[in-house]
Formats: C-alpha cells, sequence, structure tokens
C-alpha cells in the first residue's frame, strides 16, 4: 500500500522532487520508492527526457488506475474521528484570488496557531488556466470567482461584493458626479488572469450604447490598482477585499454607475473532503475570518 500510495503522488507530480514534497520525504527516500515501484511492476514507470520526467506508456495506461484505488485505500484507513486541534498535524493548501488572499491570510494564519498550532498553511496564487489541483490533491480550498460545476468538486457562494471604480484622488472623474458617460469616457485596466480586455462591464456599456478604451489587463487586482496609481487609467475592482489596497496606494473609489451584478466569492473543494473533520474546520475558520477581514459577508 506504500507503494500504491508513492506510485500514485510520482504519476501526478511527474517528478521525484515533487512527489518527495508531497509526501513530505526526502528526494533519496522518494528514489528509493520509485526503484522498489519499478522491479515490482516491471517498468520503468518515469524516464528521464531532457530536464523533465515522462511516464511510460505503461504508467500512462495504469495513472487512473492507480489513482482509484489510492483514494480507496485513503477512505478506508481514515475513517471519521474527533478532531483534536492541538494534535493536528498537517499542511492545507489555498488556491486565492490576490485580494483574498490578502485579506484572508492575516485573520487566518493567527486563528490556525491560536486553535491548532502544527496545522500550516500554504498560499497558491490563482493558475493561469483551469487545472485539476482539487481532483489531484496538490490545493485542499480554492476560493475566488467562479464555481465549478463538476460532479466531484463542491461549491459555496460566500457573498457577492458589488463592484467599485478605484482611480487617483486628482483624477478627473472625482471632479463630479459618477455617471456611465464619463466612466465610458476614461482609459482602463481590467483584471484578468488570461489577459482578457474585456469583461461584463462591456456588455453593460454596450446596452446603453457606450464603448470604453481598455489600454491594458492585469493578472491580479493588486497589479491593477498599482497601474492606477501610476497614471490616468481606472480599475473597477469587488469592495471589501480590495479597499486594504485602495488605502494603501492612496486611490478613492466610488460605486460603478452600471448595473451588472456583485462579484461573487466561491469556496470550492473536492467531495472526498466533504466529510473530513479537519477540513470541515478549516472550511468553518476561512468563513468566519474571510468575513471579518473583508467585511462583505452577508
Amino acid at each position: 500500500m506504500n507503494l500504491l500510495a508513492a506510485l500514485d503522488v510520482l504519476l501526478e507530480e511527474g517528478s521525484v522532487g515533487g512527489a518527495a514534497g508531497r509526501l513530505h520525504l526526502s528526494q533519496p527516500a522518494m528514489s528509493r520508492a520509485l526503484s522498489r515501484i519499478r522491479k515490482a511492476t516491471g517498468d520503468e514507470v518515469l524516464v528521464r527526457s531532457g530536464r523533465t520526467m515522462v511516464p511510460t506508456p505503461y504508467a500512462v495506461a495504469v495513472r487512473d488506475e492507480v489513482h482509484q484505488l489510492a483514494e480507496q485505500v485513503r477512505a478506508v484507513l481514515s475513517p471519521a474521528r474527533e478532531l483534536r486541534l492541538a494534535e493536528l498535524d498537517v499542511t492545507f493548501t489555498l488556491q486565492c484570488h490576490d485580494a483574498i488572499t490578502a485579506a484572508l491570510s492575516p485573520r487566518l494564519l493567527r486563528r490556525v496557531r491560536s486553535e491548532a498550532p502544527g496545522v500550516r498553511l500554504r498560499f497558491l496564487a490563482e493558475a493561469s488556466i483551469d487545472d485539476s489541483g482539487l481532483r489531484t490533491g496538490r490545493t485542499d480550498l480554492e476560493i475566488g470567482s467562479g464555481a465549478t460545476t463538476t460532479a466531484d468538486i463542491e461549491s459555496h457562494i460566500i457573498s457577492s461584493g458589488r463592484l467599485i471604480v478605484a482611480m487617483r484622488a486628482d483624477h478627473r472623474l472625482t471632479r463630479a458626479a459618477l455617471t456611465a458617460k464619463r466612466y465610458a469616457g476614461v482609459e482602463h485596466v481590467t483584471v484578468s488572469r488570461r489577459g482578457r480586455f474585456s469583461d461584463p462591464i462591456d456588455d453593460a456599456l454596450a446596452e446603453l450604447g457606450l464603448t470604453r478604451t481598455v489600454v491594458a489587463t492585469a493578472p491580479t487586482s493588486t497589479a491593477a490598482l498599482r497601474i492606477v496609481q501610476g497614471g490616468d487609467c481606472v480599475a473597477a475592482v469587488p469592495e471589501g477585499i480590495c479597499q486594504p489596497d485602495i488605502d494603501a496606494f492612496g486611490l478613492v473609489a466610488t460605486p460603478l454607475p452600471l448595473d451588472i451584478p456583485g462579484v461573487p466569492m466561491v469556496m470550492s473543494w473536492h467531495i472526498r473532503n466533504g466529510g473530513d473533520t479537519a477540513h470541515r474546520w478549516l472550511r468553518r475558520i476561512v468563513r468566519d475570518e474571510l468575513g471579518i477581514s473583508s467585511g462583505i459577508i452577508r
């Protein structure tokens, strides 16, 4: 069963170093496990190709079956039990939008250190493309604006924060009431991890017969606000979670003069963790602390 678990992680990570990190083993120990797997299967499993390792045809053929078997073994050997926070020794990986990480991480870490000092937190940035971090176990919890609709991922909408327009205090939009026409008439920077220059704001403006000029796109709201700080652009960002950056950068903000839905804040996890007592505790304190730090939980 140890070899099965090791093989599962090796095939997911595609490297001895990555698998060693996931299993909290040294690289020599992981290399020895790979040697034992090769002897047991009669196959190389992973072979070097340049600077990376690639799976053999055998490894590709059995990868899904190995993962399913490993999940079954973990489920059998990890029955529900009373949660003892003082004894909990685990690392939770959270993948979040950058503004959410900034708002959540200080309070959440203090809460974790107080209740479960053996727990460590790993915060990852949102991926530029959709990946399967929840499915592979690379991430335990993902928090962002998009809900996953697949059967094996559970999603819960925590809140829906309205959009506000951030700008420099001396920007010309601050001289009078902000209308849709005045808003459309200035330069904009959008927030998109995929680099998209349009979003639902453009659809709302089009319904009014208006268009805007988007001169830049940034992968995170923090980066977009930095651009706003140093130029004449404005950026539409979620209220609450972005307020600390707006204040820190000396910017001002006003409500978006368009009737569009607020940006949802969605927490997602794999169904295998749905009933896990430690994971339920994590989800609960994330909801608590995110609500306090952002001020937008309803």
